[in-house]
């Protein structure tokens, strides 16, 4: 314990030397790093769905790199230091745990998850509003699913998750009655409502939408190089070739990358 308080001390002397002699670290400010780090994060993350730990462990650093340069230019401006970041966060973790720093009483992962919902909204004297904590920069289906999320907390929900079923088979009717009349504004505000839907069909079953598309993103990925590559092999050219020429090798990729 000892050491890793060590090495945070560490690199905190680091990250002051760097901010007085660095020409490009000492001129960074929240606004330059901003984006630099929604990088990092996205990195982050492609090395968890990687499952590569050692990625995981550098991209950690990263993030890490950034959350101390915040708290030293926070410290510059006399606003906020690393530790006015731990302390905030010590607390905020303490008040939403009444289970385990507290009297209340849970059983399972679900009533924790609605006590940390109405334990937020008390932080600000009951002022915020259920949805207050979503980024407006948010994914648009990261969005969404977080929104499900909060509302579910405070009781708006589906009372049997199979109701859903009835809502994503009415939203995909609205759809096709918008598609057959040709107009664009109306298809996508009903393709919306469709996408909506189906988010909220996979966060009632267990199903994060986020990785569930990025799996067959990379499945698809995967499938479409192997066609490509056999099509090289093969002399031919995919342009030249009717679909269901490509479909057969298409087929043959499923078979061959089952786990791809």
């Amino acid at each position: 314990m000892q050491a890793n308080k060590d090495k945070f001390q560490k690199l905190l002397e680091v990250m002051g030397q760097l901010r007085e002699q660095c020409p490009w670290d000492k001129v960074q400010t929240n606004e330059t790093l901003r984006t630099l780090t929604v990088e990092e994060v996205y990195e982050l993350s492609e090395a968890i769905l990687s499952n590569d730990n050692q990625a995981i462990a550098k991209e950690l650093g990263d993030v890490l790199l950034h959350i101390v340069f915040y708290a030293k230019i926070g410290e510059e401006k006399g606003a906020f230091d690393i530790g006015t970041v731990i302390d905030q966060l010590i607390e905020k973790l303490v008040f939403r745990h009444p289970h385990i720093f507290g009297e209340i009483k849970v059983s399972e992962k679900k009533e924790v998850e609605e006590n940390w919902e109405k334990l937020k909204l008390k932080e600000k004297n009951g002022n915020r509003s259920v949805l207050s904590g979503v980024p407006s920069t948010l994914p648009a289906m990261i969005k969404a699913y977080r929104i499900q999320d909060k509302v579910r907390g405070v009781g708006f929900d589906w009372d049997k998750k199979e109701q859903v079923w009835d809502k994503v088979a009415e939203e995909l009717d609205e759809l096709r009655v918008e598609i057959e009349k040709g107009d664009t504004d109306s298809m996508e505000d009903e393709f919306g409502d469709l996408l909506f839907s189906l988010i909220n069909t996979a966060r009632l079953y267990g199903i994060n939408p986020e990785n569930a598309l990025e799996r067959t993103n990379r499945k698809f990925i995967s499938r479409f190089s192997y066609l490509e590559k056999e099509t090289i092999n093969k002399g031919r050219d995919l342009k030249q070739m009717t679909l269901d020429e490509m479909n057969e090798i298409w087929e043959d990729a499923k078979l061959k990358l089952k786990n791809n």
